[in-house]
């Protein structure tokens, strides 16, 4: 017999449910860092190149940035579809590379092509990350990292990307030697849950206001990935215009449309905080609603006490929440967004 559920249901347990998950992907990282420096070392590689599609991309160009600022090794984020097409337009560097595929389903036509024309074409190894064994990306990665506890029934990703997401800045540690601060992510499943208690409302009351009527998400460096992520969650949940820009390019152009009716969303970055909040107070002016988040000093704030990259899976929770919210407002089910399903197979 089956069972019918809330519109929402799904998306809110898994949201709501991304600190515990945090927590265990932490636990596997630390119980691994041995056996995935060891895999590391034996490539020797001399690049990465980070892929996947949908959301899974757009994280990829968060953890390329991380991974290169960390270890000094070039790095580079590629649509699946565009290296399984185009693996010539691949930057040439010499040396073996590793391709760095993320994928919740590890079924994607696109992510199982790529893997198998990097492969074929000499290029280097695979490292697949994943939620769910048994997948066709397992027979063409050279190394795995399941987190099954991340696994979904919903479309829309959250818990299972933001948990990737967060394996991908474990790699980067590795990959650094710096693998006595995977400890330090701990404290990210704490910070997660007061966020999700303390923001819940405003959330909920941002998400309900249909007077606004399109979204931008901003972000600097590898923080650009993340709002890229979050504008589609906007897009994919609620069927509302949303759009991504790095945020000091939001001035050429795109800032005509930052007036009534628009909310801008901030992720504020260390280093540039101050020209990027200049940015956010001129989109006030014009009209546009702000949110703005950060570790401290802003609507959304992490007080996580941990360093960027470490915290920045923290940027993602509550904009889920906010797209959870505004497609609820407006009478749809985010669990299945209209006209998506779970992954893309390509019959050719």
């Amino acid at each position: 017999m089956s069972t019918s559920f809330p519109a929402g249901y799904h998306t809110r347990r898994e949201l709501f449910s991304q600190p515990e998950v945090w927590s265990a992907a932490v636990a596997q990282l630390e119980g691994r860092a041995d056996e995935v420096a060891r895999f590391l070392a034996r490539g020797q590689y001399t690049h990465l190149v980070f892929t996947g599609c949908g959301s899974p991309y757009y994280s990829s160009v968060s953890a390329a940035l991380i991974w290169q600022g960390m270890t000094g090794v070039p790095a580079f984020a590629r649509p699946a579809s565009e290296v399984w097409l185009s693996p010539d337009d691949l930057p040439r560097l010499p040396g073996r590379g590793l391709l760095v595929v993320s994928s919740r389903s590890g079924e994607t036509s696109e992510s199982v092509r790529a893997c198998d024309t990097f492969r074929k074409s000499g290029r280097g190894d695979v490292l697949y990350i994943g939620c769910f064994p048994w997948r066709s990306l397992e027979a063409y990665s050279d190394y795995t990292l399941l987190i099954p506890e991340a696994q979904e029934e919903s479309t829309a990703q959250t818990r299972a990307l933001s948990t990737m997401y967060l394996a991908t800045t474990g790699l980067a540690l590795i990959g650094a030697n710096r693998r006595g601060d995977l400890a330090e992510l701990r404290k990210l499943a704490p910070a997660a849950q007061r966020m999700l208690q303390e923001y819940g409302d405003l959330a909920q009351s941002i998400g309900a206001d249909l007077d606004i009527d399109r979204f931008y998400f901003l972000g600097s460096r590898a923080l650009y990935g993340l709002a890229s992520e979050l504008s589609l969650k906007m897009k994919e949940m609620t069927l509302s215009h949303s759009e991504p820009f790095h945020t000091l390019e939001f001035r050429h152009g795109p800032r005509s449309m930052a007036t009534e009716g628009a909310c801008v969303v901030g992720l504020l970055s260390d280093g540039r905080r101050t020209l990027e909040q200049a940015v956010l107070a001129e989109m006030v002016e014009q009209g546009a609603q702000l949110l703005t988040m950060d570790e401290h000093d802003a609507d959304v704030a992490f007080q996580s006490g941990l360093p960027a990259p470490l915290r920045d899976v923290l940027y993602l929770p509550i904009g889920q929440l906010v797209a959870l919210e505004r497609s609820l407002a407006k009478g749809l089910n985010p669990d299945a967004p209209e006209n998506l399903v779970a992954y893309v197979t390509l019959d050719q």
